[in-house]
């Protein structure tokens, strides 16, 4: 594995007119780690990141330090702490990051006292978040313009619940073909939910199965929007992903987008690509482009989709109002995300937009597994061709961080996904669950 140049003009990965920064990252997962990294081959930017438990993604890095903060996720505990780390760091210019939409959303609706604070917020305002992050205002606005969307029975938990509970669930009209995709309208909301074998995202092969999670949900008075959809055939390789950021002033600066080759399987991680292969998909590129000038959009933004093979079409599931877990495929494929956010929010110059298009493979575990769950023989070449050539990059593997503790506990990191995979996906399917 290697690592990519900076682009012309930089010295060192870094902008020479960029002030001193320091970034304040928000949950110290992979994510996390990879927007970390991203500052620091960018800016050599250093980071707080804060987080309810010392995590392995952070552990022994020289480039970030990782604050074990209890109660973070509550909202008094989580402000406090900005602002201590605010007072305590008041000659930097200060970015706060994070990849979870419940704090996503407790950032924006305490915009005005993080600014003053001294805090860049790179995120949309508080509108355009109720609209998109919720799957059934993308679904709208994806009507609006054309864009395929899955078919979707929406379960109001709440009205279930008014009409007499778990007892009401077998009069519920679902009008779909199993199996189907169980998910939440609202990640936001669903973080905060609890019930027996919750999962990110559930995979539902019949209409007993439904009615067992929807008691569930009615039991655990679930105040959200529960998403029945049409689960469009084909295995994880047939899913993407793409990245974009739309400035300040209107512009989307940054595109990227690649194939998923595979997802987490763990039930905190379901669906979370494990493995993506940088690939140029204009259509995609258009259609977000699109729904980000229509809604207004500011900051960055990861869409969901997958081909559907009936059609021929990307078909559209969601759209994060974050860069997303699996991020690194972006600055790997050649587009550093520390760059267009600094140029945008603290330097505050246009810039040309860029696309991420280098081709090369971003995976979070070890080439041999991968290869056991990639079926298809021309992409598995392709995949080879890549390691041989050494365009193949994990975020945690980074040269600049690299002390000997440091690369034993990224090695067991990533040899522990064999572990997981025996444990929850043992052997591809043509489904992926």
């Amino acid at each position: 594995m290697r690592g990519f140049p900076a682009e012309q003009g930089q010295v060192g990965g870094g902008e020479q007119s960029a002030p001193e920064m320091l970034v304040v990252g928000i949950g110290g997962d992979v994510g996390m780690y990879a927007l970390v990294r991203a500052f620091h081959e960018q800016y050599r930017t250093h980071a707080v990141v804060l987080s309810k438990v010392a995590t392995r993604a952070m552990q022994d890095s020289a480039i970030a330090e990782n604050v074990v903060v209890p109660g973070l996720d509550e909202v008094d505990v989580f402000l406090s702490t900005l602002e201590g780390i605010a007072q305590q760091h008041r000659d930097k210019t200060l970015i706060l990051l994070t990849n979870a939409d419940w704090h996503v959303r407790t950032v924006i609706l305490n915009r005005e006292r993080l600014e003053a604070a001294g805090y860049v917020l790179p995120y949309p305002s508080l509108p355009v978040l109720e609209q998109v992050s919720s799957k059934e205002g993308f679904a709208q606005v994806c009507d609006q313009l054309g864009i395929p969307t899955p078919r979707t029975v929406p379960v109001d938990v709440a009205k279930l619940v008014a009409e007499g509970g778990r007892a009401a669930v077998p009069a519920l009209t679902v009008d779909l073909q199993y199996p189907v995709v169980g998910k939440p309208s609202n990640s936001a909301e669903w973080y905060y939910v609890d019930f027996p074998g919750k999962a990110k995202i559930h995979h539902i092969d019949s209409r007993e199965e439904l009615d067992v999670i929807l008691g569930h949900l009615a039991d655990a008075n679930y105040p959200g929007t529960f998403l029945v959809q049409e689960f469009i055939p084909g295995d994880e390789t047939q899913m993407r992903s793409l990245t974009a950021y739309r400035d300040t002033s209107g512009e989307v600066t940054l595109l990227a987008t690649g194939r998923v080759l595979l997802e987490e399987h763990t039930p905190g991680t379901l669906g979370i690509p494990a493995a993506i292969l940088v690939e140029s998909y204009d259509d995609a590129m258009d259609a977000a482009t699109r729904f980000l000038d229509l809604t207004g959009y500011v900051g960055f933004a990861n869409f969901d989709y997958k081909l559907d093979p009936r059609t021929g079409k990307h078909v559209y599931f969601e759209v994060n109002p974050r860069i997303g877990r699996n991020n690194f495929y972006v600055t790997a494929g050649g587009a550093n995300v520390a760059r267009v956010l600094v140029e945008d929010w603290v330097l505050h110059r246009p810039i040309r937009p860029v696309r991420a298009v280098r081709e090369v493979l971003y995976t979070v575990v070890p080439f041999g597994l991968l290869s056991k769950y990639v079926l298809d023989p021309e992409l598995k070449s392709r995949l080879k061709a890549l390691r041989a050539s050494g365009d193949v990059v994990n975020p945690l593997k980074y040269d600049a961080d690299s002390g000997l503790k440091r690369r034993l506990i990224v090695e067991a990191i990533t040899q522990n996904y064999r572990r997981k995979y025996a444990q929850y996906y043992p052997e591809p399917t043509a489904t992926g669950y």
